[in-house]
């Protein structure tokens, strides 16, 4: 039976599980009406993923709804936000009603796992495409942000960067894994990263400086230095590796992916001194891991990267849409 666009919406989604109290009209009417609630600050932040620049054309749409959400709600994890709400425009080359089914089940078992509500968005016709705007709260004054770090603020990261690349070169059979769980591991953090959305919360009150790392720890990192008007030591040696990637390549191909492959949507993160053990203590808990990789330094020393206790150089860079 055709679908067209006003019932494709209704029966995809236009779902009443994660309806929330601060949402007076959602998906049916010209506009959202939304209620922002006292003592809390609006974060927002819109990404568009395109089918052969962001993800596979032959992607599982269950999976493609759970990483278009994660890359989202690391937005927010970044600024130490609370998810609240999601619009969604979608382009589709035909209605798939399979393909629909699968994305907006998936979309929808994310969204009520965060307490989140898609409240409106749009669908229309052509290449394979969407646009997401993901909102959420945070305390007045308190999101983290990309300006702040200052020398002698220690630099971590969370999780293992370096994964998602490993699982796009394993989906793309430029690599060849001989474990199966191994290969199950890095394509699960390709396709179905965790935005660190709890730690970022948790590191509010702690970190001076905060990003998400979705186009390489050296990019985002630099991000942090030019907000920052800083520099850094990043000690190559203390750099984070999962098991697996370890297990699959050479160690130089590891950190290469680690600090220029993308996509792994963690946090890279500044503390100062002062706060290292409250951090200890706030993330510790949480159970993702966290590795302090360096420091931060005047932004005269630039970006400098150690190894055995010398400067080495390395050219490497992250990823650039445009270059």
């Amino acid at each position: 039976m055709a679908c067209g666009e006003f019932s494709l919406i209704a029966r995809y989604f236009d779902r009443v599980k994660s309806a929330r109290l601060d949402v007076e009209t959602g998906i049916g009417d010209d506009c959202a009406l939304l209620h922002i609630p006292e003592k809390k600050t609006l974060a927002i932040s819109t990404d568009t993923l395109v089918a052969g620049n962001h993800f596979l054309p032959d992607i599982d749409p269950a999976d493609l709804a759970y990483k278009a959400l994660a890359v989202n709600l690391s937005d927010l994890a970044a600024m130490g936000a609370e998810p609240a709400w999601l619009t969604l425009a979608l382009t589709l080359p035909e209605v798939d009603e399979v393909w629909l089914e699968a994305f907006s089940d998936s979309l929808f078992v994310q969204l009520d796992y965060y307490d989140m509500q898609l409240i409106g968005g749009d669908t229309t016709r052509g290449p394979l495409s969407m646009t997401l705007g993901i909102h959420g709260f945070v305390p007045p004054g308190r999101a983290m942000k990309r300006a702040g770090a200052k020398p002698g603020d220690w630099i971590y990261v969370t999780g293992t960067p370096g994964d998602s690349a490993a699982g796009l070169a394993v989906l793309q059979n430029r690599l060849t894994v001989d474990e199966p769980s191994d290969a199950d591991y890095l394509l699960a953090r390709h396709l179905r990263p965790m935005p660190r959305v709890l730690q970022g919360q948790a590191l509010r009150d702690l970190a001076t400086s905060a990003i998400d790392l979705s186009d390489g720890l050296i990019s985002d990192l630099g991000h942090i230095l030019k907000a920052s008007g800083c520099g850094a030591r990043i000690d190559l040696d203390a750099m984070p590796y999962s098991d697996a990637i370890l297990r699959q390549v050479e160690p130089e191909q590891a950190l290469r992916w680690a600090l220029a492959g993308g996509e792994d949507y963690e946090l890279c993160f500044t503390v100062p001194e002062l706060n290292r053990g409250a951090l200890d203590v706030a993330l510790g808990h949480l159970g993702a891991r966290f590795t302090c990789i360096g420091q931060i330094a005047p932004e005269s020393e630039g970006l400098q990267f150690i190894r055995d206790g010398k400067p080495v150089a390395l050219d490497l860079k992250g990823y650039d849409h445009f270059a």
